[in-house]
C-alpha cells in the first residue's frame, strides 16, 4: 500500500521509495521516475522543487466524488465495448466506491508524488483491485478526465448556488409583502428625489436576482456538455461509445469535437461572469444596509447575530455582513480576469496553463455560496424603522415632480411647470417649510392653476398612490408584484 505524502514544512514523511523531508524552501528525496505513471521514458527523478511546484492534489482534491463519478461511468463503458470483462467492470466499481468511501471519511491520504486527484486515486485503485485497475484509463486521458470532473462539479455547485437565490429572494417577498406601504425616499445621486415604498425598492433587489438565477441556469447549458473520450485532444481509436457514458453522467451530450473539449474553459469564465453580475449586485445591496443601518439614515436594524461591536467604542454596532460581502466582490472580480487572462493566448489543445483554472474558480464558487447564504439568513431579521423612513421621505421636497406633474394635467406644459415648481422649491426653502405646508395663496400668487385639490398629491402617501401603473411603486402594485413573483419562484 501507499504511504501518503503531506505537504507539511518541517516533518519526515515515508514514500514508497524512502524517506524525504518537506522544508520551507526545497524538498529532499523524491521518488524515481520509473514510479510515476507516466515515468517510463523518463531516466531523471523530478527535480523536488518542480514536482511541488506542478502539483495540483492540494487543491484539485475537491474534484474527487466526480472523478470517481467519471471513472464508474466509463469503466461502465469500457465494459459495454469489450475492453473490460464484467468481472474487472465490477471490481473497478467497486474500489472506486470504497475509495469514495475512504474520502469522505477522511481515511485517504494524498500523496504530492502522484501530482493530482486523477493519479492518487488511480494509483489507489490499482493497489486494491489489481491489473484491472490499469485497464480504467484506456481511451481517456488526464486532460478529458479533469474537463468533464470539473463540469461535474460545477454544475452541483449551480444548483446549490441557484438554490440560495431562491431562498434570499423569497426572503426579499416577505418582507416586502409586509413593508408594501411603508414610505421611504427614493434616491438619485444619493440626494432624495422621489417617494418610494420599502417593499418596492426590496423588489427591485427581487429583479435583480431573478436575473442573477437566470443567468446561472442559462450558464448551466453549456456547463452540461461531455468532454470524456476526446483523450489527450484527438480522441482515441478504441470503439467508445460517449453517447452512452454522457447518459450514464446525466450530461445533454458530448462535446463534438475532441480539441475543443480538452481545450475549453468557457463554461468556467462563464460561470464567473455570472458570479461577478450576482456579486455586484450583493454588494449594491450591502452598500444599502451599510448605509440604512448607520444613525444618519437610521432606516433598517440589522439583527446582532450579523454585525459586531468595536474594541475600543462600546456604542458601536458595525455592519460586518454587508461590509465583508462588499468587500468579497472583488476577489471575485479578480478571478474572472484571472481566468480570461489564463486563457488568452493559449494555442490548441491543453496546456499545463489551465492547471491555473482551478483555484480562482473553487474560490469564486466558495465565495459566492457564502455570501449568498449569509444574506439568505441575515434577511429575513432585518427591521424596517418606519417613522425614520416617512420622516426622510418628507425632506428634499421629494413631492416635487407629483406637482409638476399636477400641473401638467390642469393643462400647463411640462417646461412652464418645471419652472413654476422650481419657484416653489426655492419658495419653501427661504420658508423653511415642505411645499405640503406652504399656503393655497402662496402656491397660486406661483400658478392660478393650482386648486384646493393640489394637497392631495403633495404628501409621499399621495405621490406613491397616484404611481399605480405596472412596476410602479404604489402599495397595491407591490403586493401585485409580491404574488406574480411568489408564483413564479422556484421551490428552493
Amino acid at each position: 500500500m501507499y504511504n501518503a505524502v503531506k505537504l507539511v514544512c518541517g516533518r519526515s514523511f515515508r514514500s514508497r521509495t524512502g524517506s524525504f523531508k518537506f522544508l520551507p524552501n526545497r524538498l529532499e528525496k523524491m521518488s524515481d521516475p520509473i514510479d510515476k505513471l507516466w515515468g517510463g521514458r523518463f531516466t531523471e527523478t523530478t527535480d523536488a522543487f518542480v514536482e511541488a511546484f506542478t502539483a495540483s492534489v492540494a487543491f484539485d482534491q475537491r474534484l474527487a466524488p466526480y472523478d470517481i463519478q467519471g471513472s464508474i461511468a466509463h469503466a461502465r463503458m469500457l465494459e459495454r465495448i469489450g475492453v473490460l470483462a464484467e468481472k474487472e467492470c465490477d471490481a473497478i466499481v467497486e474500489g472506486l466506491g470504497d475509495i469514495a468511501l475512504d474520502i469522505s471519511n477522511g481515511d485517504f491520504n494524498w500523496s504530492v508524488e502522484l501530482e493530482d486527484v486523477h493519479m492518487n486515486i488511480e494509483a489507489r485503485l490499482t493497489d486494491r483491485v489489481g491489473d484491472a485497475g490499469k485497464k480504467l484509463h484506456t481511451g481517456r486521458s488526464r486532460n478529458d478526465q479533469v474537463a468533464t470532473d470539473i463540469r461535474l462539479y460545477l454544475r452541483d455547485e449551480i444548483g446549490r448556488i441557484v438554490d440560495e437565490i431562491i431562498r434570499l429572494q423569497g426572503a426579499l417577498l416577505d418582507i416586502a409583502e409586509a413593508e408594501a406601504a411603508t414610505i421611504m425616499p427614493g434616491f438619485t445621486h444619493l440626494q432624495v428625489a422621489q417617494p418610494v415604498t420599502f417593499g418596492h425598492h426590496l423588489m427591485a433587489w427581487f429583479e435583480m436576482l431573478a436575473r442573477d438565477r437566470e443567468r446561472f441556469r442559462d450558464c448551466l447549458k453549456r456547463v452540461n456538455i461531455m468532454p470524456l473520450g476526446a483523450a489527450a485532444l484527438a480522441g482515441t481509436g478504441f470503439p467508445i461509445d460517449r453517447a452512452y457514458t454522457a447518459e450514464l453522467l446525466g450530461f445533454e451530450r458530448p462535446a463534438a469535437n475532441s480539441l475543443d473539449a480538452v481545450s475549453d474553459r468557457d463554461f468556467a469564465i462563464e460561470f464567473t461572469a455570472a458570479a461577478s453580475l450576482l456579486m455586484m449586485h450583493l454588494s449594491r445591496f450591502s452598500d444599502e444596509l451599510v448605509l440604512w443601518s448607520s444613525p444618519m439614515f437610521d432606516f433598517i436594524e440589522l439583527p446582532d447575530a450579523f454585525c459586531t461591536g468595536s474594541s475600543i467604542m462600546p456604542q458601536k454596532k458595525n455592519p460586518d455582513v454587508p461590509e465583508l460581502v462588499r468587500g468579497k466582490s472583488g476577489r471575485v472580480f479578480g478571478s474572472l480576469v484571472a481566468l480570461l487572462t489564463l486563457m488568452k493566448s493559449q494555442p490548441l489543445a491543453y496546456n499545463k496553463d489551465n492547471q491555473e483554472d482551478k483555484e480562482p474558480l473553487f474560490d469564486t464558487v466558495d465565495t459566492v455560496a457564502d455570501s449568498l447564504r449569509a444574506f439568505a439568513d441575515m434577511v429575513p431579521h432585518l427591521k424596517a424603522n418606519r417613522e425614520a423612513m416617512h420622516r426622510a421621505a418628507k425632506q428634499g421636497y421629494s413631492t416635487a415632480t407629483d406637482l409638476a406633474d399636477y400641473l401638467v394635467r390642469k393643462g400647463v406644459p411640462f417646461r412652464d411647470a418645471h419652472e413654476v415648481v422650481g419657484l416653489a422649491v426655492r419658495l419653501g426653502l427661504e420658508s423653511k417649510c415642505d411645499l405640503s405646508e406652504l399656503s393655497l395663496e402662496e402656491l397660486q400668487q406661483l400658478c392660478d392653476r393650482v386648486e384646493q385639490d393640489v394637497f392631495a398629491i403633495l404628501t409621499p402617501e399621495g405621490s406613491v398612490a397616484a404611481r399605480s401603473h405596472l412596476g410602479g411603486t404604489a402599495p397595491e402594485r407591490v403586493l401585485e408584484a409580491v404574488r406574480t413573483a411568489r408564483a413564479l419562484l422556484p421551490a428552493g
